[in-house]
C-alpha cells in the first residue's frame, strides 16, 4: 500500500511495541534532526521525493531518531542510541536538531534506566547513530550505559578513529573513546550472534560497515530487522532509493536488493530508525516494486 506523505513537524512519541518471538521491541526516541532532502534521496527525482517527503523552505526533511529497546529475560538491549546532547550551539544549527524527546526520557516512561540496559547494539558508528552512547558528567565523558557490553562493527571503530578520511564529517572519535577506554565495546566482523537471538550482520554500501541487525531470525514467531540506513525509512523501499550519503552505491543497491527481498518473502516486521511517522512496518512484494504494510504497535 501507498505510504501517506511523512510529517512536517515531529509527532508526539508514545511507547509502542511489537512481539517478535520472546523479545519485546519497543521504539523510543531521540528527537528529530533535518537534512538536506536531495542528499537524502541520491538520484531520486526531486518531483518524485518532495511528494513523499515535504521539505521545509531550505530544503531540508524532516528525520527521526529512533532507537530500539528491545527485552527478553534478564536482556535489555538498546540497538542504536541516538544523536546524544552533547552538541554545540552551531552544530545544532547545521543539522537542526531538534531534542522533542531524550532518549533518557522515553526510557524512563518504560521504567527502564540506563544502568539497567545490558547490551547495546550499533549498525555503524555515524554521529546520528551512536552520539547517545556517551554524556558529560562532572566535566568527563563517561558511558551512558556503564553495565552495558557494547557492540559495533570492527571497521566502523577504526574508522570513527581514523581522522584522516573522506568521510571523517560522518564521526566522532569521542562517541566510542569513553566505552572503549573502559573495556565495554567489542567490535563485529560478518555476522555475529550478540545474544542468542540477536545477529548483527555486516554489509557495508552506505559505509564500510553498516549492518543491518535480525532479531529472532530462527525462533518461532516473527522474525524483526533493524535496517539501519540500509532502508532508512519507509519511502525509501525500492533498491534504486539510495542516498548520496552512501560510499558505495553498487553495494548499497545489492545488499538493499538482497535483504528487502528476504525481508518481503518471509514477512518480516521492519524497524526503522529515521522515519518519522513509522516505526514498524512489513515489506511485500508488489509486482516488481516493493510496497509496505505500516504496522501501529501496541502500548506497551
Amino acid at each position: 500500500m501507498p505510504v501517506a506523505p511523512a510529517s512536517l513537524e515531529p509527532p508526539v512519541w508514545t511507547p509502542k511495541s511489537v512481539q517478535a518471538g520472546e523479545w519485546r521491541v519497543t521504539a523510543l526516541s531521540d528527537g528529530h534532526f533535518r537534512l538536506d532532502g536531495g542528499a537524502m534521496w541520491g538520484v531520486v527525482p526531486q518531483n518524485l521525493w518532495r511528494e513523499m517527503t515535504p521539505p521545509a523552505d531550505d530544503n531540508t526533511i524532516l528525520m527521526a531518531l529512533r532507537p530500539f529497546l528491545v527485552e527478553r529475560g534478564d536482556v535489555k538491549m538498546i540497538v542504536e542510541v541516538g544523536v546524544g546532547d552533547r552538541w554545540e550551539p552551531k552544530w545544532r544549527k547545521i543539522y537542526h536538531i531538534l531534542p522533542t524527546t531524550s532518549l533518557d526520557e522515553t526510557l524512563r516512561a518504560c521504567g527502564v534506566t540506563p544502568e539497567e540496559i545490558t547490551h547495546v547494539v550499533a549498525s555503524h558508528c555515524h554521529f546520528d547513530h551512536i552520539g547517545a552512547q556517551v554524556m558529560e558528567k562532572d566535566g568527563e565523558l563517561v558511558p551512558r550505559f556503564p553495565n552495558a557490553k557494547h557492540y559495533a562493527p570492527s571497521i566502523e571503530i577504526a574508522m570513527a578513529k581514523e581522522p584522516g578520511h573522506a568521510r571523517k564529517g560522518s564521526y566522532r572519535a569521542e562517541d566510542l573513546l569513553a566505552v572503549e577506554e573502559r573495556g565495554l565495546l567489542t567490535g563485529v566482523e560478518g555476522s555475529a550472534e550478540i545474544v542468542p537471538g540477536v545477529t548483527l550482520h555486516v554489509l557495508g554500501g552506505h559505509s564500510d560497515g553498516v549492518s543491518v541487525i535480525t532479531i529472532n531470525e530462527d525462533g518461532p514467531g516473527d522474525t524483526a530487522i533493524f535496517w539501519a540506513d540500509v532502508v532508512p525509512t519507509t519511502h525509501h523501499i525500492q533498491p534504486p532509493y539510495i542516498m548520496a550519503y552512501d560510499i558505495d552505491v553498487v553495494r548499497s543497491f545489492e545488499v538493499r536488493s538482497e535483504w528487502m527481498e528476504r525481508a518481503a518473502a518471509e514477512g518480516w516486521i521492519g524497524l526503522f530508525y529515521h522515519d518519522v511517522d513509522h516505526a514498524f512496518g512489513r515489506l511485500s512484494k508488489d509486482g516488481r516494486r516493493f510496497a509496505l504494510e505500516p504496522i501501529a504497535g501496541e502500548d506497551r
